[in-house]
């Protein structure tokens, strides 16, 4: 241990800091590493310290609690694959986060199954967590955490797919009532029965991202799902939906894109604005594109959306409505292979409105825009905003 002396003669004062402290240590996982598996590394960790895990690695049936704060974990030279087969922690799932402010950096994980039915990749049970650049999959549910509204948690660059167990009460995320959520720039797809993204916390800012699924008998990523809401916010909450491509298969289990305090709006907040994304329901027959519950007290905004196929635009009496475009087939540069551009068109180039801002003061106005495979870029706003998710392909 020892001590360090600073002067700030301006001040005409000296300072002695005592620095013996111990640094945040990184532990390294896998073979011929210090660790073999990362849950030694968990177990050894303490607050602040690094956990990197070699990729292109299988890690069978490691499964733990998490508990050490502010940990960073992250795949190194590739991505490590977490496979649950067939164990799980507590009960729960394959890696329980017991502990405060958690990274979690590029892993692929899949497997996560217990005996209620419910068990999950990551189970969430600390206070504040970020997942980047993750792929979940083949789990009874991706993410799954419970209540604490002192929690945030931001998920990015991340994809989920084919979670849920089969009984529509798992799917690919469900997060808990939080203080916030903030998704962005994720690719979350079929989701089997459960819905491709639920989220019951206070406030949900939910940019730039793809929701859509796989028709039966197609594989991808994952094997097709048959999905329900592609966005469920049970709850109501304030919440930003913006910039997103919503997609709903021909074949659902329900024909809701988008739905909003359809169990009772019981968070403080019941402000939703929906601003330049691309819906698309692909069932011919039926369809909701956004469900407001019976007990939210305020009207949705819905601005500067694109919303294609057949359906109900919104089941809420005096939505304010701005500048959307419906259509059975809207143009785009390519649609079969998610080049969502419009093509020319004068009812949605350069005919979007000013979004201006929410009554919190949040700017409504998208800045980018979502590329495929899970990640974004900048949307270039050199002209009268489009109607859409993108700009057109003028």
């Amino acid at each position: 241990m020892h001590t360090t002396r600073f002067v700030f003669p301006a001040l005409g004062i000296a300072l002695t800091v005592l620095a013996g402290a111990a640094s945040a240590a990184t532990l390294s996982v896998g073979p011929g590493k210090t660790y073999a598996t990362p849950c030694k590394a968990f177990a050894a960790a303490k607050t602040g310290d690094v956990v990197e895990i070699t990729g292109n690695t299988i890690y069978r049936g490691d499964v733990c609690g998490i508990y050490a704060s502010n940990l960073t974990i992250r795949g190194v030279n590739g991505r490590p694959k977490i496979d649950a087969a067939g164990r799980n922690a507590m009960g729960k799932g394959t890696w329980v986060v017991v502990g405060n402010n958690v990274v979690v950096e590029n892993v692929e994980m899949y497997g996560a199954k217990v005996p209620d039915q419910n068990g999950a990749a990551l189970r969430l049970e600390g206070t504040n967590f970020t997942l980047r650049s993750a792929f979940l999959h083949d789990n009874e549910n991706g993410i799954l955490t419970g209540a604490n509204l002192n929690s945030k948690i931001v998920i990015e660059y991340s994809e989920f797919g084919h979670n849920g167990y089969g009984t529509g009460y798992t799917h690919n995320l469900y997060i808990g009532n939080v203080g916030s959520l903030t998704f962005r720039y994720n690719y979350s797809h079929d989701a089997h029965v459960g819905h491709n993204l639920k989220s019951r916390a206070r406030v949900n800012t939910i940019a730039y991202n793809r929701f859509s699924s796989l028709n039966a008998g197609q594989t991808g990523s994952t094997a097709a799902g048959k999905p329900s809401y592609e966005i469920d916010l049970p709850n109501a909450g304030t919440s930003y939906v913006i910039g997103n491509v919503i997609q709903q298969p021909a074949s659902n289990n329900n024909p809701t894109l988008l739905a909003y305090g359809e169990e009772g709006a019981s968070n403080p907040g019941h402000d939703l604005y929906v601003v330049n994304n691309t819906f698309l329901n692909d069932n011919s027959s039926s369809g909701t594109f956004v469900m407001v519950g019976a007990q939210v007290s305020k009207k949705v905004l819905l601005q500067n959306n694109i919303f294609g196929g057949t359906g109900t635009l919104t089941t809420q009496v005096g939505a304010v409505e701005k500048t959307n475009y419906r259509a059975l087939a809207p143009g785009f540069v390519n649609r079969a292979a998610w080049d969502l551009r419009p093509t020319a068109n004068g009812l949605v180039a350069n005919a979007g409105s000013a979004p201006g801002v929410s009554a919190a003061g949040v700017s409504l106005k998208p800045g980018a825009v979502y590329k495929h495979v899970a990640s974004g870029s900048t949307r270039s706003l050199v002209k009268t905003i489009d109607i859409g998710a993108y700009e057109s392909a003028l």
